[in-house]
């Protein structure tokens, strides 16, 4: 099945639906029992998405769980309240003290916070690398590195990875890759076709489209699958029915959404590369994007998010573009149907491992599903403000 078929009939098995076109929303603390034969039976096929415990699942759940791994792929879909929680789960389920981390520099900032603050108490060593490394990463691994961590494309700065060359050093070596996938969705980015053993989404974003959910996801190949199953199960990680079922629902219209954003950003993108005051733009499809050949080359579309770089700048300048935006609003996250606009300094502090080499100002947008017309007008005029403050 192509896609937007996929998206449509992933999770709906009449299991879960009881003949319903949408699985219903099941809410449970403790599932009970009639007799100690069913009560043993249900704990014995507990991994089978067998109603056993409230943690481990309902109906609503197992579909949503099970439309993940037909989307993405894999063995099977872990859920979590959020994607941090999804990308923190995911590396405490396969590291322990004495254990080597390859972290990707350009990565989110709550996962390098959280490798920096949390596992170096855990006796987890982290090394940033270069996210253009490619095959070079060979000789950053050690004895002991037992996960290496890609996030394509990067977060702000949107370098794109060569996730393939990257996951064939992995495999010589027995190391766990783990991809922090939100930006090309399942649909975008194929990650088990390229060697992932584990794929990340914040579903908060893009899954749930309407920036009203929080939650996250991991899905495993065969490899990996039982360990991040009940590692994640031990660690607590659940999320509530009605949260899933948005996602659920959301799910349902990806196809659509994404090829809209994908439409409006990529207009705007190439409206800001023709701009003399714009430095360049970092949006993965345009080839003044680092790793452009490798998006080119393994990604099957782009969505909303890009960032661009100004030929000047300073605070002043862009609290007067920020201040004045109509269409574009300043919030953290990304992937619902409004477009944001977030205004970044001290790129330098957010990375360790490579600097940043550029002088001006770097902005990064998320178009939203607004008439794109009337989304570059309020780029334009902010544009008018940002300059005249130079």
């Amino acid at each position: 099945m192509k896609n937007n078929t996929k998206i449509v009939n992933a999770g709906r098995s009449p299991r879960w639906t009881q003949g319903l076109v949408n699985p219903p929303v099941s809410r449970a603390s403790t599932v009970v029992f009639d007799s100690v034969k069913q009560m043993k039976e249900a704990t014995g096929k507990r991994h089978d998405k067998t109603l056993f415990y409230g943690r481990r699942g309902t109906q609503t759940s197992f579909a949503f769980q099970e439309a993940m791994t037909e989307l993405e792929g894999g063995a099977g879909c872990a859920i979590y309240p959020c994607g941090t929680a999804a990308i923190t789960a995911s590396l405490q389920s396969f590291l322990q003290a004495g254990d080597h981390l390859l972290m990707v520099d350009t990565v989110y900032e709550p996962t390098r916070d959280f490798c920096d603050k949390m596992l170096s108490r855990m006796g987890v060593e982290t090394t940033y690398y270069d996210p253009m490394i490619g095959e070079g990463i060979e000789q950053l691994i050690k004895p002991n590195t037992r996960v290496i961590f890609l996030e394509s494309p990067g977060s702000l700065t949107m370098e794109v990875q060569d996730v393939p060359a990257i996951t064939r050093v992995a495999k010589q070596h027995d190391i766990v890759v783990m991809l922090d996938n939100t930006w090309a969705s399942p649909l975008y980015f194929n990650a088990f076709d390229y060697g992932v053993d584990i794929s990340i989404q914040a579903a908060t974003k893009y899954l749930v489209g309407h920036s009203d959910v929080m939650l996250g996801t991991a899905t495993a190949n065969e490899r990996c699958w039982d360990q991040l199953r009940e590692n994640s199960y031990l660690l607590g990680q659940c999320a509530s029915p009605d949260d899933i079922y948005l996602a659920m629902r959301g799910i349902r219209t990806l196809g659509v959404r994404l090829a809209q954003h994908q439409q409006s950003a990529l207009k705007v993108a190439n409206w800001l590369a023709a701009r003399d005051d714009v430095d360049h733009v970092r949006h993965p499809a345009l080839a003044s994007c680092p790793g452009h050949e490798f998006f080119e080359r393994d990604f099957s579309g782009s969505c909303g998010l890009f960032s661009f770089v100004m030929k000047g700048g300073n605070q002043q300048a862009l609290t007067a573009m920020l201040d004045g935006m109509h269409h574009f609003k300043m919030g953290y996250s990304w992937g619902g149907y409004e477009s944001l606009i977030l205004g970044v300094n001290g790129v330098d502090k957010l990375r360790s491992a490579t600097k940043w080499q550029q002088t001006g100002s770097l902005i990064r947008v998320h178009i939203g599903l607004e008439d794109v017309d009337d989304l570059i007008a309020d780029l334009d005029a902010g544009l008018a403000r940002f300059n005249q403050h130079l």
